[in-house]
């Protein structure tokens, strides 16, 4: 049953995490795809895999109800109440005692179920389904996992239209371009992830507000608070990026603090150590009407945090 990754559905290998204490169920599921294709890791608690989960979330979640320390329905929707991860897909594994009361499925939110015993060729079809349906759907970054562009754009218009009180965050990471051309796209990528997490972490760690993280492509996220949050935030997030990034340099670079590479017109210049800028448009009294004045807002205001050469942070507050 095994593909190669270029006979199989997915343009890139997708990564699984089993939570099941069925080792016959995990032996079975990586006989049906190559490694190359879908990687299983296997976690036999839950509260295990939930710690890995959000640090490094995998393209699929399959929970089996029989896990002993949480039920997999708890799994399911601690993963889906998380607004970044609401939309990785999530198949349950259930015995058939588990399905014979009607379950509401308004209430577990699950993508697809497999019920027990497993058939190989039903399990390696639904599965395949699962995931070619998120990605139909999905419009997330590839590499941070987190919402694109449509998801953005629907969530900012729908706080918008509710009359929602709230500060939208543009962050931009200054000198990015230089870093990539000189270390390559490889250490590049690891840079965003950095950005994506300490970004997610940051957010996450204000608790019972509405929040959201994106990642609108490249260099560029957006995060949604509470406008009596996002000062703080904004602090946080500098401060952070600043201690983290430059370890991401040869210690060369680092202790010099400047790298030598090439501007956008191909010019040898000196570039300094990333920076992280960030551009907030705060909505309050219904000053804004639709998507497209906050995107105007902001690229003004991007403009201007710009201008200072280390991290740096502008809100704008004006009134209606």
């Amino acid at each position: 049953m095994n593909q190669t990754l270029e006979e199989s559905l997915f343009q890139r290998k997708q990564i699984a995490f089993l939570l099941s204490p069925d080792k016959g169920f995990a032996d079975m599921l990586r006989t049906l795809w190559s490694p190359d294709v879908i990687e299983f890791t296997v976690f036999e608690n839950g509260g295990k895999a939930i710690e890995h989960l959000f640090n490094e979330p995998p393209d699929l979640l399959v929970v089996d109800n029989r896990l002993a320390d949480i039920s997999g329905k708890e799994v399911a929707n601690l993963v889906k109440s998380e607004n970044v991860y609401r939309q990785l897909p999530v198949v349950m594994c259930v015995d058939p005692v588990d399905v014979e009361t009607p379950w509401n499925w308004n209430q577990i939110e699950v993508d697809d179920f497999l019920v027990r015993p497993f058939n190989p060729s039903e399990v390696r079809d639904r599965i395949n389904l699962t995931l070619c349906r998120a990605m139909r759907a999905l419009d997330a970054n590839p590499l941070s996992k987190l919402p694109g562009n449509t998801s953005i754009i629907q969530r900012i218009q729908q706080h918008i239209d509710s009359g929602d009180d709230f500060a939208l965050a543009y962050c931009d990471l200054d000198y990015f371009k230089s870093y990539n051309d000189k270390y390559g796209f490889s250490r590049g990528d690891e840079i965003l992830m950095m950005a994506a997490r300490l970004i997610v972490n940051t957010i996450r760690s204000y608790q019972g507000v509405q929040s959201f993280v994106g990642h609108v492509g490249g260099d560029d996220f957006v995060f949604i608070l509470p406008p009596n949050l996002v000062e703080d935030a904004c602090k946080r997030i500098i401060k952070a990026f600043d201690d983290i990034v430059p370890h991401f340099y040869d210690p060369e670079d680092r202790q010099r603090g400047n790298i030598t590479s090439v501007d956008r017109e191909g010019n040898t210049k000196v570039f300094p150590l990333m920076a992280i800028s960030l551009a907030v448009v705060v909505n309050t009294d219904r000053r804004i009407s639709h998507y497209g004045e906050v995107s105007s807002i902001a690229m003004g205001l991007k403009k201007k945090a710009k201008e200072d050469p280390k991290s740096s942070y502008v809100i704008d507050q004006r009134k209606a």
